[in-house]
């Protein structure tokens, strides 16, 4: 499971006012406890700072570099903010996210084609929010065919299909596990990915959906979350969904958690 730390995103409360003072020592912090947690990649979004995004994502990628021997997820639509984001980075970092939206599709397929870079692939359109599994699938095989044929290996594309709630439509979470399991077997070597916290928009007791979301999610295919790697009953659930699944030789990766007391919490 590639897990991606969700938590130093800007439209948090804690972190826009970190970017705002400029307190590396917040965000260093964050960055650090997420990767100590888990985290394969640390998202760096400051998305609600409109002219600041290019200085603001930039000076994220350099701090959370200085405490994280790992790469990055360039959480940004603005290639500007990406190419800013891109000259500080080190090492291959994950790019999130390309989309079927023309502007969008238009501005970020010359930034990572030919590259060893990560790409998200959000099922999207100019035509709004999927709605069904074929919408999904309609958008996936064009992003999947367009970065395959500008040089990305397949091996470096995360499929997401987009969680939406359950609150608004209840088939949004079974459309969501079906296009998980229809694009593993359409798109032999490819990844998929997703934040889970749309599933329980409107609901109560959120955490407890995300959770066992995931764990579905899992069991169907899912190799990538974007989540709180802190969120130590989630991480847990990860572990046993993963060996469950037989997506663990051994239970080897379920035995290490165990043994460093991750199923106490």
């Amino acid at each position: 499971m590639i897990v991606v730390g969700e938590l130093i995103n800007a439209s948090r409360k804690k972190i826009g006012e970190a970017l705002s003072a400029q307190d590396a020592d917040y965000i260093k912090e964050v960055a650090a406890a997420q990767h100590n947690a888990g985290a394969a990649f640390i998202d760096v979004n400051a998305g609600i700072f409109v002219e600041e995004e290019p200085e603001y994502i930039k000076w994220l990628v350099e701090n959370v570099q200085e405490v994280v021997d790992g790469p990055c997820s360039i959480d940004s639509p603005s290639p500007v903010a990406i190419e800013a984001a891109l000259s500080a980075h080190k090492g291959t970092p994950m790019i999130n996210s390309i989309s079927l939206e023309k502007d969008r599709y238009d501005a970020l397929l010359p930034i990572v084609a030919g590259t060893d870079f990560k790409v998200v692939a959000l099922c999207m359109s100019d035509e709004g929010m999927p709605e069904t599994v074929e919408d999904r699938l309609t958008i996936a095989d064009k992003l999947v065919n367009a970065l395959v044929q500008n040089n990305v290996d397949i091996d470096n594309i995360y499929v997401d299909p987009l969680v939406q709630p359950i609150s608004t439509n209840k088939d949004f979470g079974t459309g969501f596990l079906d296009s998980i399991e229809q694009i593993v077997k359409r798109f032999k070597g490819v990844h998929t990915m997703c934040g889970l916290s749309n599933i329980s928009f409107g609901l109560p007791n959120r955490k407890f959906l995300n959770q066992l979301f995931g764990v579905m999610a899992i069991s169907k295919g899912l190799d990538g979350l974007i989540i709180n790697p802190l969120d130590t009953r989630m991480m847990a659930n990860i572990v046993a969904a993963e060996a469950l699944a037989g997506k663990d030789d051994y239970c080897m990766n379920y035995l290490k958690a165990f043994r460093e007391g991750l199923f106490e919490n």
